[in-house]
């Protein structure tokens, strides 16, 4: 009851402040801005805007940086449904079920169900924060090493569940990714490794990677792909699931938010891992997963609910333990920190009008991101009626900046076209690209976090099986990947999702 009575003070505190609630407005619209122009992440967002924020006062200044946030996590959608090109890495996972239904002519439904998940899943973070903020984080601060290792193969084992109609193709692809991943500085040592003398490969240049898999390849694969293709996208059907949809998602929609809230809980995870995650699940307990990498629904709402949802978990961590769940999160700590606010346990005791007035505030930001959301799918819409002789050019341009505004490199923009090349070849040959993706979120984490592991128990592996998070972890991941296996002996299908299929689909339309 304290918490409702501090949050009530909370949107009163918020209602006198006009000038906070403007800046959330444009925190969520520049961030959704943000956040669909590939390359642009929310973390580049919310670093590029804290330094306007020094001379704001505490409310008004975090709170436009939340919005650049939240709505960075949500707009990486937009491109993921429309063009097949993630926005944002989370987004990565929403463009298989997201695309696949833009081509069947229901793009306005994918981006109806990403725009209501996106803002439920934020929204019950944040309400999750207010409640159960020191429970949660002090459930989190027992992942160590180990725990980390075990949560990264989880992620890796969902694979088998992306792999497509293939299995064995699927594999290749994540160990292809894990290869790349390995390139750069040793986490351990320090030592360069396979950068054949390249300082700008030091660190994997994953975004660069990103965007060439799924966005350069897509405008190299649509140059010998007839209008019939560009006829089909530009239907845009209706904008909202029915009630007997939304309905249909509740129980995808609370478990991903929960799933997606404890992630973003646990340091070093983020919005991507989160988003695959919820696919995998949303997957294994839907009733028809065979429907999965077509254009399913449930699909979509898993991914964007889970992937907003650990907004508030990352910022959980770092307003109740001072310690950031993400890197947004450790920009955000650092605003804090300027305005004079030292995040941790005492936030919560000795500033608890002004926290409860942020958290009143973020809960506005979720109905902005919705408001918008909603307000303007017809009109981004019309992306899909532009011709394919200016659409295609405007993507690659866009795939070029995107790149090269990562690190200011031109390096960056040869790695995303050999990456380009390299994922329409991927296509043609029916190979998926997003466990590629996985793999290079997940392989360093998993490194790091295992060579860790393994120096802290002085060499001895009993880590594996001695802790119970990590032995419960490691279990599901080997039932992630022997589910799809017993699937195939069953004869159920492929059981996978055929990421290849929508283009394919499209082409025979």
């Amino acid at each position: 009851m304290d918490n409702l009575h501090l949050l009530w003070g909370g949107v009163q505190t918020l209602a006198t402040h006009p000038t906070a609630i403007l800046l959330s407005i444009f925190g969520v619209a520049a961030g959704i801005v943000i956040g669909a122009l590939p390359g642009l992440t929310a973390t580049m967002g919310v670093a590029i805007l804290l330094p306007f924020t020094f001379s704001m006062d505490p409310v008004s200044g975090l709170l436009m940086i939340s919005g650049v946030f939240f709505g960075g996590i949500y707009g990486g959608s937009i491109p993921a449904i429309l063009l097949r090109i993630p926005g944002t890495p989370a987004a990565a996972a929403t463009a298989i079920d997201g695309y696949a239904l833009a081509q069947k002519g229901q793009a306005g439904l994918a981006l109806g169900v990403a725009t209501i998940s996106s803002f439920i899943g934020g929204t019950l973070s944040v309400l999750i924060l207010i409640f159960l903020a020191p429970i949660l984080a002090g459930f989190a601060l027992k992942f160590s090493a180990s725990e980390t290792f075990a949560l990264a193969v989880f992620g890796l084992s969902i694979i088998a569940s992306i792999s497509g109609d293939s299995l064995v193709k699927g594999l290749i692809a994540g160990f292809a990714g894990l290869l790349v991943a390995s390139i750069g500085l040793d986490p351990m040592g320090g030592f360069p490794r396979f950068t054949a003398g390249y300082t700008e490969l030091f660190t994997v240049p994953f975004i660069p990677v990103m965007i060439g898999l799924f966005a350069a390849a897509e405008v190299f694969k649509s140059m010998e792909e007839g209008e019939l293709r560009a006829r089909a996208m530009a239907q845009i059907g209706r904008l909202l699931p029915s009630w007997p949809q939304l309905r249909g998602l509740t129980g995808t929609l609370l478990r991903s938010s929960g799933l997606g809230a404890f992630i973003g809980a646990i340091p070093g995870a983020g919005a991507d891992i989160a988003a695959y995650v919820s696919y995998n699940e949303a997957r294994r307990f839907s009733r028809t997963p065979e429907n999965f990498g077509k254009g399913e629904i449930a699909a979509i709402s898993a991914c964007e609910a889970g992937g907003n949802a650990c907004t508030g978990g990352a910022l959980m961590t770092m307003m109740t333990l001072g310690i950031p769940g993400d890197a947004v999160t450790a920009v955000m700590m650092g605003a804090l920190v300027v305005q004079g606010l030292q995040p941790g346990p005492l936030l919560f005791t000795d500033h608890a009008e002004l926290v409860f007035t942020l958290l009143a505030g973020m809960l506005f930001c979720y109905l902005v991101l919705l408001a918008l959301g909603l307000g303007s799918l017809r009109f981004i819409g019309r992306v899909l009626m532009m011709p394919r002789s200016v659409l295609m050019p405007l993507v690659l341009l866009l795939c070029v900046v995107g790149a090269y505004a990562i690190n200011n490199s031109v390096f960056d923009i040869g790695i995303m076209l050999a990456a380009g090349v390299v994922g329409y070849f991927m296509q043609r040959w029916g190979f998926p690209a997003s466990p590629v993706v996985l793999a290079l979120i997940m392989g360093p984490m998993a490194e790091a976090s295992f060579r860790r592991a393994l120096s802290l128990s002085n060499g001895s592996y009993d880590f594996l099986w001695t802790r119970p998070i990590t032995v419960a972890l490691l279990a599901l991941a080997a039932v992630t990947l022997l589910l799809p296996l017993l699937r195939r002996r069953k004869g159920g299908g492929p059981g996978g999702t055929p990421e290849a299929l929508p283009a394919t689909a499209a082409g025979k339309e």
